[in-house]
């Protein structure tokens, strides 16, 4: 270890553990204040998206209605991988790569009802060559006109959020610098929708789609469209669920 450096003092177990139940105080608090910022983003006014966008998919031209995938919820991340572009042809913007990395399984997004897709000005087959070499597994689509001027990601990286109700299509929110260092799990991904995680414990507008905590969650490769959710699952979840709760209550005493 560099002897320049002014570490922390070493202290025993017990002394630790103090340390730690007091900075777990302002964790909990940030938590908590996390959760309250999800709540009003969920309640964030909506942006009628008016105008029919071109993209160039896997599958041909695609409309932004397409990229949904037929869910309800939709999160386009802008990454820069075009002509000009540090890396260029070969690699992509090395920020926008990182992120790209870090992106969970999309199945547990799409089993609440979520598409996440990437999208540059890069032609589709240049597209193709750099997801297969970095085991990329998220769609990506060549944006193919103002779509990215219009929804702030023109010079810069950025995440939109958009939710559908039938055909007509609705901006919800937008993210970018360093809110976008942040993304990759799942969670974070579905706070920023209009949904929000869609478990009962939110506080989200009447009528919005819940379900209880834990159950709906599944191997990624087990997904089924409509299935309930496992009763032996249900039961250890809720096993668990209740001895967690005993212990901090018995703390509280």
């Amino acid at each position: 270890m560099d002897k320049n450096m002014k570490t922390p003092p070493v202290v025993s177990a017990q002394e630790w553990e103090a340390a730690r139940q007091h900075l777990l105080v302002k964790e909990k608090a940030l938590t908590h204040a996390r959760d309250e910022l999800a709540a009003e983003r969920r309640r964030m006014p909506w942006q009628a998206v008016e105008k029919a966008y071109e993209f160039d998919g896997p599958k041909g031209n695609a409309s932004l209605l397409d990229l949904f995938d037929g869910r309800r919820q939709l999160i386009v991340y802008r990454a820069f991988f075009e002509p000009g572009v540090y890396g260029w042809p070969e690699q992509a913007c090395r920020g926008c790569s990182f992120v790209a990395d870090q992106v969970a399984h999309l199945a547990h997004l799409n089993a609440r009802d979520t598409t996440l897709v990437f999208a540059s000005r890069a032609p589709q087959k240049d597209i193709d060559r750099l997801r297969a070499r970095m085991d990329w597994k998220m769609p990506w689509y060549s944006i193919g006109d103002s779509f990215d001027i219009d929804f702030g990601v023109d010079e810069w990286h950025g995440t939109n959020a958009f939710i559908r109700d039938g055909d007509k299509i609705f901006r919800t929110y937008f993210i970018n610098s360093r809110g976008d260092e942040q993304m990759g799990s799942t969670w974070n991904y579905l706070d920023i929708t209009a949904l929000g995680r869609q478990e009962k414990w939110e506080d989200s507008p009447a009528g919005y789609p819940q379900t209880e905590p834990y159950k709906w969650w599944n191997w990624h490769d087990n997904y089924a469209a409509g299935a309930s959710p496992d009763p032996k699952w249900v039961e250890v979840s809720d096993a668990g669920e209740a001895a967690f709760r005993k212990r901090e209550a018995e703390a509280k005493v």
